[in-house]
């Protein structure tokens, strides 16, 4: 199987290419699979579904066996493309702990770290647009 990202794949139905194509993609995309759904009053607030995850950032817990729970975000790991919470550890075999990882499709963020300008500008832009759509 060719391990060499390619830059003229569109899309396909099959799962097996959907896949090689998350994993050999280039960091600059892996970036944008980082999104993760704004709760309804964020959403309402910024005018946008998603935004890509920091550390800091408060989620609540989807799916998995850690559902509903609330944490903030310890870690984001962009080449594999996983998130990792405070406080959600496992104890191995041999006695460690070890970060339990999620997939950013897992969660929503219910609280955003806003101390980055630059974010907050991204954020206000997509305010500015919706606003305009209402007039």
């Amino acid at each position: 199987m060719k391990q060499k990202f390619s830059t003229k794949w569109i899309s396909s139905t099959q799962p097996r290419k959907q896949r090689k194509y998350r994993k050999n993609a280039p960091l600059h995309l892996k970036g944008s699979f980082l999104k993760v759904h704004l709760s309804a009053e964020l959403r309402k607030k910024y005018g946008c579904r998603s935004v890509r995850v920091r550390k800091g950032d408060k989620v609540t817990i989807l799916k998995g066996s850690y559902k509903k729970k609330v944490a903030k975000v310890q870690m984001v790991s962009t080449k594999r493309t996983k998130v990792y919470l405070e406080g959600l550890e496992v104890t191995r075999k041999e006695g460690s702990k070890k970060l339990v990882s999620f997939e950013p499709s897992n969660l929503m963020i219910t609280e955003l770290h806003l101390e980055d300008k630059a974010r907050i500008a991204k954020l206000e832009k997509g305010t500015k647009t919706e606003d305009k759509k209402e007039k």
